[in-house]
């Protein structure tokens, strides 16, 4: 697989640049949490039943926001075409939400970790997950 050539291909001295790459990707991600949850809590403000719109508009323009942020601050010199990056910004961004969305479900009703806990294991793992595939995917950075 092409991206774990790239991992393997890293240096030690390309590590603090990729390290400073994936703390500027988390900076990002703290934001994209506080975009996607004030527009959840909008939703649910003016309707409690707009919980799955609030969620799902919330998850877009987060997603949005992350692909805005990652390519002036993070992954800034990608010469990939904008629209490449952003449709590939969405894939990478739904798979790990696709995956976070299973494991929830199997730490909730299989293992019994509390829901609330749930999504914040979850991000241990979608996070890196994430930065790769930004990095050597959508990014190509």
């Amino acid at each position: 697989m092409d991206v774990l050539k790239q991992l393997k291909s890293i240096n030690k001295d390309n590590w603090k640049q990729v390290l400073w790459q994936f703390i500027k990707f988390g900076l990002v991600g703290v934001s994209n949490t506080l975009v996607s949850t004030g527009i959840y809590y909008i939703f649910i403000w003016i309707n409690k039943d707009l919980y799955f719109w609030g969620n799902a508009v919330g998850w877009v323009i987060s997603v949005f926001n992350s692909f805005f942020w990652n390519n002036i601050f993070v992954f800034k010199n990608s010469q990939m075409g904008f629209f490449k990056k952003l449709l590939r910004t969405y894939i990478a961004y739904g798979g790990s939400f696709l995956l976070g969305s299973v494991l929830i479900v199997l730490q909730v009703r299989v293992i019994g970790v509390s829901e609330w806990l749930a999504p914040w294991i979850n991000l241990v793992i979608t996070i890196p997950i994430n930065f790769i595939l930004n990095k050597f995917w959508a990014f190509k950075a």
